[in-house]
């Protein structure tokens, strides 16, 4: 079969033929190139460097090879991997080698490329709403980073999730204009001074709850618009690696900093999220900016993705 292998870490995939591996199978349609893949190959990752040479990919979308459990042959499905994480292949193959614990159905209608772009990104955004976030019917949510996945889709689901007010906060004009197009009530651009000035008057008296995937300047400045009992969720770094939090806000107002992994995630209740995007995305209600891209071009996908030149979410098609 065709997959992208890493040979050496540190190094762009290369494609070429690979023996099926054994098992469960899952035909591949679709295998995103996620921010934990290129951290997993990079060599520098928590996990450790992983044996070379393996196939990256820790999520995809395909067809069950095999009837698993009470799933038939045909059976579309999202599916995650160890791959980087720990010995072992992932999807960006033709074929993906699965367990039972990792294979979540998908319902019908939903576009297998899209449903790969969203994966875990918008396991997350949804997570982070409704489980850490306890997101209540008509509370406002601030949404920072929408620019990337995880803020694209968080500002649709905080709207299909019940919210009554929804702020996207971003660097680019461009991503606030999309947040603007799928639903966002107001739009800060992070840029210049005075953010926390900015994020409160958006907000309209005050937040609820931030979606914050950046820490840092950004997430110390939407933290001030929350008002009493407030929530901030952090599920990433990506503007700094800490956030200054000042004491007596957070004491004078009760307001809770949570964290959030998908890894904290048990089978079910990873189930039911993959399967809520999935039907959001079904219906119409959910996308994300994505990329296909032929599997032999894997390489030069790998790249451009790793280096922020990419159209949104790259989805390697076998």
């Amino acid at each position: 079969m065709r997959a992208a292998e890493i040979r050496t870490a540190g190094h762009p995939p290369e494609v070429g033929e690979r023996a099926e591996p054994a098992g469960t199978l899952v035909d591949v349609l679709a295998a995103p190139i996620t921010p934990l893949d290129l951290l997993c190959a990079s060599g520098t990752s928590y996990f450790g460097a992983p044996a070379t040479p393996y196939v990256p990919g820790v999520q995809g979308v395909g067809t069950l090879a095999a009837p698993l459990g009470d799933l038939d042959a045909g059976t579309p499905v999202w599916f995650a991997t160890s791959a980087g994480m720990a010995p072992g292949d992932g999807s960006m193959a033709q074929r993906a080698a699965v367990t039972a614990d990792d294979v979540v159905a998908l319902p019908p209608g939903v576009d297998p490329v899209l449903a790969g772009a969203l994966g875990l990104s918008a396991v997350a955004a949804w997570m982070c709403l409704t489980w850490r976030g306890r997101l209540a019917p008509g509370e406002t949510v601030v949404v920072l980073g929408a620019g990337g996945a995880v803020g694209e889709t968080a500002v649709q689901l905080a709207r299909l999730a019940g919210a009554g007010r929804v702020v996207a906060c971003a660097r680019s004009a461009f991503a606030l204009d999309r947040a603007r197009r799928h639903g966002a009530d107001a739009t800060v651009l992070l840029h210049g001074d005075d953010w926390t000035a900015r994020i409160a008057a958006a907000t309209d008296g005050g937040s609820d709850l931030v979606i914050d995937p950046l820490s840092g300047a950004p997430a110390a400045a939407a933290l001030a618009s929350l008002r009493t009992g407030g929530r901030l969720v952090n599920l990433g770094g990506s503007a700094a690696p800490a956030c200054t939090v000042d004491s007596a806000t957070l004491r004078s107002r009760s307001l809770d900093v949570l964290g959030y992994t998908n890894n904290a995630l048990d089978p079910a209740r990873r189930r039911d999220a993959v399967q809520a995007v999935a039907r959001f995305a079904a219906a119409g209600q959910l996308t994300v900016r994505h990329e296909p891209v032929p599997l032999d071009d894997a390489a030069d996908a790998w790249t451009r993705q790793r280096d922020g030149a990419a159209r949104g979410r790259v989805v390697l098609v076998p």
